[in-house]
């Protein structure tokens, strides 16, 4: 162990990657299959091969790799589970623009070389969030890593989806889907983005079979028109119910169609009919069942109109409808257009508008296996944090609708269903069968279709252990101790995993899960490439290093509130960084040995205040990370750290650390430099583990790495004793009363190497007693010539005072401060300072700038403002006080 000095500043790249290493290496990350010690496990929410790290998963893995790293200096055998999804769109969909690009497509090339061509593309690029993760200091045990096509996660999908389709919970058939024509695929509902849309709603009149009169409907997709099967209105609707006709003509078609009556409609929008197209809008679909309505498909899977939209056929979707309303228009059928603000689907990939859709597709049957999740939730067996999020999980989960798996892609899992061409059995297997079942047929063609990524991703937490085996894996880590996670995946990944993990195992896959909040702009916006406002966290940490961006992440990661990011806020707590170097480089160059010992007996005010201090905050630091309140942990070590280690207690030791003849003292503070150092490394470690794996190795008798060194138990318990309860109070005394004095030669813009004349006016013995006792370290900390205590006292001439919690303090400023000059340069300052603020007060005045200049511009000018005029009262107070010490 060397125990050289560390260097004068601290420069993180080459630490970090040293360290990594050396973590690797000496498979620190490791987990064990069988141990005696308490379990604790993590699976990483994978993220895609397609992926590169943004502020999401700096975030979700920082606040893992905090909870994984607590975990081991706690004792416990911890698995963090990593690995990545094979995200079959995503993935796919950049592999074409790959072969798009080297003048070919899949379908040149075939399924089997397609995917072949994807294995290639994941070799090559699938590691680079990985490396990413790396980067970030994430200590999965990366030996473990799992991929969702691994050979053993494609048995267990095989066998979760077989046993679901003899359970009757999978099945095949007609249902409306979304479909993405650019992706050419189903998307689950949870795959369709919203946005807000500015279109137009049409009005379109029904003429009655009759000829008796009409029925106006409101539509804001007219092109679906065409393959409409009904008109419904609400049976308690008024205005129908005398209407004698019972069917109407549909326009352009010349069709007959009923119309019938269903409580769905709505009375209050438009004239109260509706148009009912079953075979493209989900609710259609459901009143097409419930009066056995035929489905008309009119809209082709490539976007195009098919031939049942008669003589629209082969028109792009978007061009029949210009030519429907035309048509409309020219036969006096199109009452009204008027604009109208509506929600459109769009993929979550391409943005393509989605388009509901007839199809025949692989859905399981979720409502049974939704009932087990929510009793889960009820009954505590995995509780949501914030609790917040439980209401919006119970919303999803009791109004959720059947899961379509299947994706026309050819990227993922295929389908194991094999179709019979003798007799068209289905037969679904885990293995390829050879012969039909039904008819001894040996000519059987696989389902082309792949599952939907979140498939595969809902086995997560028991499939990586090995499931369907039963491993000593699954057996030490299932269930699982936490899921951190966004609630934007709340439903399409948490609660699968949840439904799926009760279904196989028995048992909930996580026992608590935390929901963080997004990672937004500093003024509060969405992140986004089209804004220009995105933070890369690969260039902030080039920039500041990874432990000052982890610590940023941690310290504004206060539950149900985003965080407001920016590079500032990452470059402040660099400082922080830097400040706990120089710290620990001081502290390095008194410690030649260290104290596993502490005789606590007879020390100094300092050192018993800084021991309890110190458990005090390990006690909070591990009561905030066991309840998920990561800014509060940050924030308790933060301000130790800084305020109490670096502000105060080094301060007030190095007197005894360089007086040679106190060397008995000297001993005893030490000891305590080197604990207080010791735990302090330890508590910051999951935050911030570089820099303090760097600094340990530098600090004597510690063996090995920090990651196997035991947590500051919360401790030994705290010392609640009267004797630790009045040395804090006692040096809260001492604290204030510095400070007091500190404010007022900050106020009054007193040079720090003039020593002053200070006296104490107390008729507290409390307060009394203290200043009396440690005298000698009031006149070090706030450079004092004298320092006086009495309990009855006129004021001083020419004196400052401030008053703390029982004493008044008099600061003589006789022979300090030249009055009459001091008067003169601030009434100069002010009066440069009242014209700069006139002119940036016009400015703000002017409603040609407030109309023209941009918004963050105007902003900068109202800082600047604020700012000048904060300058302008501290100087304004700073004269009225010399103005009244002077008249005294």
């Amino acid at each position: 162990m060397s125990f050289k000095l560390l260097d004068k500043s601290y420069e993180p790249h080459e630490v970090e990657k040293r360290w990594y290493d050396y973590w690797e290496n000496n498979q620190l990350f490791a987990a064990e299959e069988q141990s005696p010690k308490k379990s604790y496990s993590i699976v990483i929410p994978p993220p895609n091969v397609t992926g590169v790290l943004h502020m999401g998963h700096a975030l979700n893995n920082t606040l893992q790799d905090i909870l994984c790293r607590y975990h081991r200096l706690q004792g416990d055998n911890v698995l963090w589970m990593p690995g990545t999804d094979h995200a079959g769109i995503a993935t796919q969909n950049v592999v074409e623009k790959k072969l798009a690009a080297e003048g070919t497509d899949r379908h040149q090339l075939g399924r089997e070389k397609f995917i072949e061509a994807v294995w290639q593309w994941r070799e090559k690029y699938g590691s680079a969030i990985i490396n990413q993760l790396k980067h970030m200091g994430a200590s999965c045990d990366w030996e473990r890593e799992r991929f969702t096509m691994d050979e053993g996660l494609s048995r267990a999908v095989r066998k979760v989806f077989v046993q679901l389709y003899r359970e009757g919970l999978i099945y095949r058939g007609n249902y409306i889907i979304n479909w993405c024509h650019r992706c050419h695929t189903a998307l689950a509902d949870l795959e369709v983005e919203h946005e807000e849309h500015e279109g137009h709603l049409y009005h379109i009149r029904y003429p009655f079979a009759d000829g008796s009169g009409d029925i106006v409907v409101a539509t804001t997709r007219p092109e679906t028109m065409l393959g409409d099967t009904a008109v419904a209105v609400n049976p308690d609707d008024e205005r129908y119910q005398s209407v004698g006709a019972d069917r109407v003509i549909l326009p352009l078609m010349n069709r007959e169609i009923p119309i019938i009556k269903d409580s769905y409609v709505d009375m209050s929008f438009g004239t109260g009919g509706l148009k009912v197209t079953p075979a493209h809008d989900p609710n259609d679909f459901e009143i097409g069942a419930r009066h056995n309505l035929p489905s008309i498909k009119v809209i082709g899977d490539d976007g195009n109109m098919t031939a049942e939209a008669g003589r629209f056929q082969g028109l792009d979707r978007f061009e029949c409808r210009k030519a429907v309303i035309k048509e409309l228009e020219e036969l006096g059928l199109l009452v009204r257009v008027e604009d109208y603000r509506h929600s459109v689907g769009h993929c979550y990939r391409c943005q393509t508008v989605v388009e509901p859709n007839l199809s025949k597709q692989w859905f399981v049957r979720v409502k049974p296996l939704a009932e087990k999740a929510i009793e889960a939730v009820k009954s505590g067996r995995t509780k949501i944090i914030p609790k917040m999020w439980t209401n919006t999980y119970y919303d999803w989960m009791n109004n959720i609708r059947d899961w379509c798996v299947s994706r026309q892609i050819w990227w993922g899992h295929q389908i194991p269903a094999w179709t019979c061409t003798s007799c068209g059995q289905i037969v679904v297997d885990v293995q390829a069968p050879k012969t039909c079942p039904e008819c001894g047929g040996k000519n059987l063609e696989q389902e082309t279709d792949v599952l939907d990524t979140w498939f595969s991703s809902a086995l997560w937490p028991f499939s990586t252990m090995g499931w369907p085996d039963e491993t000593p894996l699954l057996k030490t880590f299932y269930p699982t101790s936490v899921l951190i996670t966004a609630f934007d995946i709340l439903f399409f990944w948490v609660a699968r995993m949840m439904m799926m993990g009760i279904h196989f195992m028995g048992e909930v896959p996580f026992e608590h899960v935390y929901v963080h909040a997004l990672v937004r702009d500093e003024e509060g916006k969405k992140m986004s490439k089209s804004t220009g406002n995105v933070i890369d966290p690969l260039t902030v940490i080039e920039r500041h290093g990874t432990d000052a961006f982890r610590f940023t992440l941690a310290a504004f990661a206060a539950q149900g509130r985003d965080i407001r990011m920016s590079e500032r806020r990452i470059e402040g707590y660099r400082h922080f960084i830097n400040k706990l170097w120089n710290a620990a480089r001081f502290s390095l160059m008194h410690l030649d040995k260290g104290y596993d010992h502490l005789d606590q007996q007879d020390l100094s005010l300092p050192d018993k205040w800084i021991l309890t201090r110190l458990q005090q905050t390990a006690q909070a630091v591990s009561e905030a990370l066991e309840n998920y309140r990561f800014n509060d942990a940050a924030g308790a070590l933060y301000s130790f750290v800084w305020h109490e280690f670096c502000d105060w207690y080094l301060e007030a030791i190095k007197p005894v650390l360089y007086n040679k003849e106190r060397a008995a003292e000297k001993e005893k503070t030490q000891a305590v430099l080197w604990r207080v150092l010791h735990d302090t490394l330890i508590l910051l470690h999951p935050f911030i583990p570089f820099i303090t794996e760097e600094i340990w190795h530098h600090l004597p008798a510690t063996e090995g790495s920090i990651m196997k060194a035991a947590y500051p138990k919360a401790a030994a318990p705290v010392d609640e004793t009267d004797a630790a309860a009045q040395a804090q109070a006692d040096m809260q005394i001492l604290i204030d009363v510095i400070t007091g004095i500190r404010n007022v030669r900050g106020e009054m813009d007193i040079a720090p190497s003039l020593a002053l004349e200070v006296l104490i006016h107390t008729t507290d013995d409390r307060v009394r007693r203290a200043v009396e006792a440690h005298r000698e370290l009031i006149i070090n900390l706030a450079r004092l010539s004298t320092l006086t205590v009495q309990d009855t006292v006129q004021r001083p001439k020419a004196s400052a005072t401030t008053v703390v919690d029982g004493a008044s303090i008099f600061v003589s400023l006789e022979g300090i401060i030249d009055f009459a000059k001091e008067t003169r340069r601030l009434e100069k300052e002010i009066n440069k300072l009242t014209v700069e603020l006139t002119k940036v007060s016009a400015k703000l005045q002017n409603s040609g700038f407030l109309s023209k200049a941009p918004a963050d511009v105007i902003e900068k000018v109202r800082q600047k403002q604020s700012a000048l005029l904060e300058k302008q009262q501290k100087l304004q107070t700073n004269l009225e006080r010399i103005k009244a010490v002077k008249t005294e």
